[in-house]
């Protein structure tokens, strides 16, 4: 029995990496999980791609062997191919060959920068849901005022019905206690106003379900300009509006980033104050560095999938690859499985 750094190998996290997955493969996933070996010694990354391109790139760099393999597959999903016809037909790509490794075991998560249709197509067809969850939500982390959001649904499901965002909410508080820490997480649905009777039908239906569960802590009803504010911890809504905060979020802050930028460079007088601002404006610029937290987690699946940005560089994938450790060492699947769909079988 081999052990590694003072710690069995057979006790390692197995994380399968979609290496041809994204707009910056293999280069910056590779990189990615170099990173991530170098940071931590409890992981196995199984880097999934053509072998030739793969592992070219990874001889750029110096790692320990025993915490890197990669594990070959021809083929490659690109972005605008039909998700569920690029699943069925293409076995042998790198989505899929990680895909079936965690459904077998021989991983126990899957990070990729891939294509989301097809992540999100493999995750319930290959993967498999936990029996009992009705959707699969995509739940990133979002940065905010007073630390991070967790944003559920954010791609998976645009025609949600009620029960499948009381599930959302409760798979949410689950991951955001156990994974992020924090302890009996504020959970509140998107909505166009604070009174309970405004929204859409959908809002309408959800929230008094939200309101009798009493096992999270619903808070009621958030706009969205509240949302940067820190005032839920979980943001619970369906797909549709969910991808519009997330992309809208994105955007302002690229933005707001380039127009301070511009602003500082724009006379001497403004270089100056840029020099001694620089400090603390780094600080703060890095507590809204969305790549700091990794990528979005597939919950309710059978294994953890992570689907990361499609423009995903090494930090990225690194921070992805390390949420997988705590997800699987907090037992989060486990921890639903007993929470969500054990209860729900007794009602």
């Amino acid at each position: 029995m081999k052990v590694q750094g003072g710690r069995f190998m057979q006790d390692m996290i197995r994380v399968a990496v979609d290496a041809m997955g994204g707009d910056n493969a293999p280069g910056e996933i590779v990189k990615g999980a170099v990173e991530a070996v170098a940071t931590r010694n409890d992981i196995k990354v199984l880097l999934v791609g053509q072998q030739d391109v793969v592992a070219e790139e990874l001889g750029k760099y110096d790692y320990p062997k025993e915490q890197i393999e990669i594990v070959h597959a021809e083929e490659v999903i690109e972005t605008a191919e039909p998700p569920v016809m690029a699943i069925r037909k293409k076995k042998d790509s790198s989505i899929v060959v990680a895909m079936n490794m965690v459904k077998h075991k021989e991983a126990d998560a899957l990070v990729s920068a891939g294509s989301s249709g097809a992540i999100l197509v493999g995750g319930q067809v290959i993967v498999g849901r936990i029996k009992g969850i009705e959707r699969p939500p995509l739940a990133p982390l979002i940065p905010t005022e007073k630390g991070v959001s967790l944003l559920v649904d954010c791609g998976a499901n645009v025609d949600a019905r009620a029960s499948h965002l009381v599930q959302f909410a409760k798979m949410g508080s689950i991951y955001m206690e156990h994974v992020v820490g924090v302890k009996n997480p504020r959970v509140a649905i998107v909505n166009i106003g604070a009174e309970e009777e405004k929204g859409n039908a959908l809002v309408k239906e959800t929230f008094p379900l939200l309101k009798a569960c009493t096992d999270i802590n619903f808070v009621g009803s958030i706009e969205a300009r509240e949302i940067p504010h820190g005032e839920a911890d979980v943001i619970v809504c369906e797909a549709f509006t969910g991808n519009v905060i997330l992309k809208l979020y994105e955007g302002l802050s690229s933005t707001l980033v380039g127009a301070i930028k511009q602003g500082m460079m724009s006379s001497l007088k403004s270089k100056i104050g840029a020099a001694l601002a620089l400090p603390a404006l780094k600080k703060t610029l890095k507590a809204f560095d969305a790549s700091a937290y990794g990528g979005a987690p597939l919950l309710g699946l059978n294994g953890l999938v992570v689907k990361t940005h499609g423009s995903a560089k090494a930090k990225e994938v690194k921070n992805s690859i390390i949420q997988c450790v705590t997800f699987k060492e907090q037992d989060i699947n486990e921890k639903i499985k007993k929470n969500i769909v054990e209860e729900t079988v007794e009602e």
